[in-house]
């Protein structure tokens, strides 16, 4: 764990259970893609740093989540590194008590305000571009690109080093997670079916999900990855023939994935639910009505 991957003659990824990306600008210099979970990411970071007599000069945010910006606030204070990111989720990367409250959907009680859900506060962030551009000027390497990958979050994207390799964020989840949790976390679900459609035939040397192991194609990963969204539709549908409230259509998900529900698991598995429901609300699938002060959801 937290080994020094060399993926490209400039490129290398840390394997850990958020995978952090380099790219190095030169002999001395290296920016990261993400910076793990937590200040003890980051300390490994710094140690592979010294090992290989690089300076720490930038740090892109894929996007928001605290198992990707985690240590950033660490690496700043070190070294004085720019952090630079997509715009919206610069929102919560600077004000992290917004991810929780959006997942909760109010102000989060003290258990969900945990390093987990939200990461310590970073300054000096940056929203960059799909150009790399920050205020007009351009702050990424030449020849790296940016795409937006929207749908696990509201705004994340994927960024490519000159050694043609692809650092995607979560626009998918490895198939240990999808066979063990089922309902991953998604945003907005037409959103990441759009990603999923963009990403699918991309041509690339390598591709690198936070989550899974390296891929030289991502048609596999996406049609799993499609397939289950699908299936948890279908699920929903199938028991919403009779009117159901939120937490009925959570509660039976929980029981027939077996899942185990604890206050992260209530939150993050229940804001992608709702997200499912309005997608299938948007889509012509349900309809949902106010019956006895309670807002239920049934096929049309």
């Amino acid at each position: 764990m937290y080994e020094l991957i060399q993926a490209g003659d400039n490129t290398f990824y840390i394997d850990c259970p958020a995978k952090i990306g380099i790219y190095r600008t030169s002999s001395a210099e290296a920016i990261l893609i993400d910076s793990g979970n937590d200040k003890d990411a980051a300390k490994k970071v710094l140690k592979h740093f010294e090992q290989q007599g690089w300076t720490l000069t930038a740090v892109i945010n894929t996007h928001s989540h605290a198992d990707h910006i985690g240590g950033n606030h660490l690496l700043q204070q070190r070294t004085g590194c720019r952090v630079y990111g997509p715009a919206l989720e610069g929102c919560t990367v600077k004000y992290p008590l917004l991810e929780p409250a959006l997942l909760y959907g109010g102000y989060p009680f003290r258990e969900l305000r945990n390093k987990f859900l939200m990461a310590q506060p970073t300054e000096n962030y940056l929203a960059v571009d799909e150009q790399g551009m920050a205020h007009g000027k351009r702050v990424l390497p030449e020849e790296m690109e940016i795409i937006k990958l929207p749908g696990h979050a509201m705004d994340m994207i994927g960024v490519k080093t000159p050694d043609d390799i692809w650092f995607m964020g979560d626009c998918v989840s490895s198939t240990n997670v999808l066979s063990k949790y089922h309902v991953g976390y998604i945003y907005d679900v037409a959103e990441y079916l759009q990603t999923l459609n963009r990403v699918e035939h991309m041509k690339a040397k390598l591709f690198i999900p936070s989550h899974t192991a390296p891929v030289e194609s991502m048609e596999t990963l996406v049609r799993l990855n499609r397939d289950k969204v699908m299936e948890i539709r279908d699920v929903i549908l199938s028991i919403c023939g009779e009117p159901k409230t939120f937490e009925q259509i959570l509660a039976y998900l929980f029981r027939h994935y077996d899942l185990v529900m604890d206050f992260n698991q209530h939150v993050l598995v229940g804001s992608t639910v709702r997200s499912y429901l309005s997608w299938m609300k948007d889509e012509g699938l349900l309809a949902a009505v106010i019956a006895e002060y309670q807002l239920v959801w049934m096929t049309v």
